[in-house]
């Protein structure tokens, strides 16, 4: 059902995967490369249709790659205590569902957007790469909105640079995740998670689009990422 609903509206749902990951049995060690794994399984297919379709702008997307997966493999590769990973994946996820309440994509005309200015561009991708990388989720989530009240891009190209760099970072960030795990063979205990997540992202790729109003998609899932970012902090 997550990867249903976050692919719908062009994410890969990591904060959602990562938060009902850690309220249930899961070794809080292996979490993080859960979640990734599924991230990657979720956009791949929606990178392959922004190329095809040509909306990318490698020059608008290059600095922000370059930055954050250098930067999402270390903070992938760092090892955390369990309370102090709690602290900070509900901190990050508390923002999460703050953004899909509050941010809302004007529906203006996009002429006066620009490129962002290469200073911009990089020190963003290495703030939200290392963020990503150190609790596991791709950071597109905060990366759109940032984008979008800059009005850095057109709604399609920023859609697109989101989708490329949650895959990027999240192969990054696997890379340092699996790093600290002894035995990483024990994330194919968990394979019907990622066959169910490949249907769903399949699925939301295809109808949801065009069938889910994409607000309402966002409030339901802001909630559930709010719902439970408490349930870690506070309990």
């Amino acid at each position: 059902m997550i990867a249903f609903l976050y692919s719908s509206v062009g994410f890969g749902g990591g904060s959602s995967y990562i938060a009902l990951l850690f309220i249930s049995s899961i070794s809080y060690k292996l979490i993080p490369s859960l979640a990734l794994i599924c991230n990657l399984i979720v956009v791949t297919g929606g990178a392959i249709h922004y190329i095809r379709k040509g909306h990318l702008n490698w020059k608008f997307i290059l600095p922000f790659i370059l930055t954050s997966m250098p930067m999402a493999y270390w903070g992938g590769s760092i090892p955390i205590e369990k309370d102090l990973f709690k602290l900070l994946l509900g901190f990050f996820l508390f923002l999460a569902g703050l953004r899909m309440i509050l941010f809302n994509k004007n529906k203006d005309d996009y002429s006066d957007c620009s490129l962002p200015p290469i200073y911009a561009s990089i020190a963003l991708g290495a703030g939200l790469g290392f963020a990503s990388g150190l609790v596991g989720i791709g950071g597109g989530i905060f990366l759109s909105p940032i984008l979008f009240n800059l009005r850095w891009g057109k709604p399609k190209q920023i859609a697109a640079i989101c989708c490329l760099f949650i895959f990027f970072n999240s192969i990054a960030g696997l890379v340092g995740q699996i790093q600290k795990i002894n035995d990483f063979t024990l994330l194919f205990n968990y394979w019907p998670l990622l066959i169910a997540v490949f249907l769903g992202g399949q699925l939301g790729s295809f109808i949801g689009v065009v069938k889910l109003k994409p607000r309402l998609v966002e409030m339901g899932t802001a909630f559930l990422v709010l719902m439970v970012s408490s349930r870690i902090l506070f309990f």
